[in-house]
């Protein structure tokens, strides 16, 4: 195996594992939805829906993440779409959490799971992009 096929397989392997934990977690919130409302302090039917609904759009989100891996060297534009996507979903998670008075621990545990979750997907986006930038000179 060549240097570029090595590098264009630890791409692949970094974005599809990205995508496997965000495939995991829509799913997750998409299935057991009642599990994780409490963890945002929703609840009922309503908290329910909302989980849910953030499942769905999770999955809405990750379009770009699986054309990126099929081939992150010819599919470079979904991998820069991927990792545009995750850094606003960090960013605006952090933010998020900046807005929470005091009294909310448990909304403020969920997102920082978030944000951490978020920032170790965009180091792996980002290790990608790197591994599998052009070697041209």
């Amino acid at each position: 195996m060549t240097n570029q096929n090595w590098r264009t397989w630890m791409g692949r392997f970094l974005v599809g594992l990205v995508l496997l934990f965000n495939v995991q977690c829509a799913l997750a919130f998409i299935i057991m939805p009642e599990v994780y409302a409490p963890g945002f302090e929703m609840r009922d039917a309503a908290g329910v829906g909302m989980v849910r609904g953030l499942g769905i759009l999770f999955l809405m989100w990750n379009v770009p993440y699986v054309l990126a891996a099929t081939d992150p060297v010819r599919r470079r534009i979904s991998l820069y779409e991927a990792v545009t996507m995750q850094a606003i979903g960090l960013t605006g998670e952090t933010l998020l959490l900046a807005t929470f008075p005091p009294g909310h621990a448990v909304i403020q545990a969920s997102v920082g799971r978030f944000i951490l979750f978020d920032g170790s997907g965009l180091l792996a986006l980002l290790l990608a992009v790197w591994l599998t930038r052009s070697r041209s000179v």
